[in-house]
């Protein structure tokens, strides 16, 4: 009997070894079971207490509850999706959506965009945030012009996509304003070239 279990433990470990490594985003949240996200503070902690054994003169920070942020990125790096506690952010690259220097929607991204309405559908969201990203080549006012437009291209597919009257937009093109990555290189410049689409989560 122990024979046998070593053996198809073996055989196990061997299939596993030899399996390709396949790296995969889970469709259900990530986050295990008694740990999820909420608004509570520590438990309160007694700053005399010795077993913290604080150096002489030491005292505790107030405490407080960190933002934790999940980034996922697609293996192309097209589309990132950010998640906090509070809100949820998608960021598309602009060669996704639009055609170089232009700010006509393709209709491979009505798609993607979409996606991204049914995802703000599920979170009972009525305040969505649409900016416009630009890389640093080029002058700063074409680049503001530029994204600005490419922000109302994807403002309005939402509009089409949702078409409620509850729902309130905040659409803004940023230029070359705070980018992601590094404009020195092609691949930054590349990650640059986006629009965010963000809302808050929903309480579900």
């Amino acid at each position: 009997m122990t024979h046998t279990r070593l053996l198809l433990i073996g055989t196990v470990a061997t299939l596993l070894a030899a399996a390709p490594a396949v790296a995969r985003a889970d469709d259900g949240p990530s986050v295990p079971p008694g740990t999820e996200a909420t608004a509570t503070a520590p438990v309160d902690l007694d700053p005399n207490d010795p077993d913290l054994k604080l150096p002489e003169g030491a005292t505790l920070a107030e405490p407080k509850v960190l933002d934790i942020k999940s980034v996922v990125e697609d293996q192309s790096g097209d589309e990132r999706r950010e998640d906090t506690n509070t809100n949820v952010t998608f960021a598309l690259q602009a060669e996704v959506l639009f055609g170089k220097d232009s700010a006509k929607i393709s209709a491979q991204a009505r798609a993607r965009i979409s996606v991204i309405a049914n995802e703000i559908k599920t979170q009972n969201a009525t305040r969505i945030r649409v900016f416009g990203f630009t890389d640093n080549l080029g002058s700063s006012a074409h680049g503001d012009v530029l994204s600005r437009k490419r922000a109302n291209a994807v403002h309005g597919i939402l509009e089409q996509e949702m078409s409620d009257a509850n729902i309130t937009y905040e659409v803004r093109g940023y230029g070359e304003d705070y980018p992601i990555a590094d404009n020195s290189t092609e691949e930054g410049r590349k990650k640059n070239r986006r629009v965010e689409i963000s809302f808050p989560r929903g309480a579900n």
